[in-house]
């Protein structure tokens, strides 16, 4: 039995546990299909979403032309430009349809899975395996509900693949900020 006075411990073990298992090459790898000069859209359902959208966010912060799928102002994908897709398990029918869609117009697509051999990895030029436990019992196991081990471990790994990004850009904290909302 858990102890719920107990848990930031644990869940920090859980998430560097994962976090020692993320391949840093295949960050890097999908750092080179993202550039200044291609479109970048992002896709996920549920929390997934929210880890892409976060994503989106911070890519736009560091001078990327950035859109969400499925968002009013989202613009048609075009080949050659990047989709990146979030799915603990690779299997979500509303992100799999449509990264497929991509796919068969000439959209290079990266994929972020729990599950390398997933239908969504298979589609992907670039996979960013992100062993976190998921809804249906995929990756590392976890005290936590659902795919929470998943959704945290991807949002770092995200935010790794920006600061990448960011160093080899030169876009200092100084000028993200500056691109961060003044509406607030």
């Amino acid at each position: 039995m858990l102890d719920s006075k107990h848990l930031i411990k644990p869940v920090l073990a859980e998430i560097n546990t994962v976090l020692d298992k993320v391949n840093e090459a295949e960050i890097d790898q999908a750092a080179t299909l993202i550039t200044k000069n291609k479109r970048i859209f992002v896709l996920g359902s549920g929390r997934s979403g929210f880890m892409a959208k976060s994503f989106a966010m911070r890519l736009m912060h560091i001078g990327y032309q950035v859109f969400v799928i499925g968002e009013t102002i989202t613009p048609s994908i075009q080949p050659h430009d990047v989709l990146v897709s979030v799915s603990g398990s690779g299997k979500t029918s509303s992100v799999l349809e449509l990264t497929e869609k991509a796919a068969k117009n000439g959209v290079e697509i990266i994929a972020v899975s729990s599950n390398a051999s997933s239908p969504l990895a298979k589609l992907a030029k670039q996979v960013i395996v992100v062993p976190g436990a998921t809804k249906n019992g995929d990756g590392v196991e976890s005290i936590q509900l659902l795919s929470s081990l998943f959704d945290q471990s991807v949002h770092i790994v995200l935010d790794i693949l920006c600061l990448k990004l960011s160093i080899r850009d030169e876009v200092s904290n100084g000028a993200a900020k500056k691109q961060h909302s003044n509406m607030e």
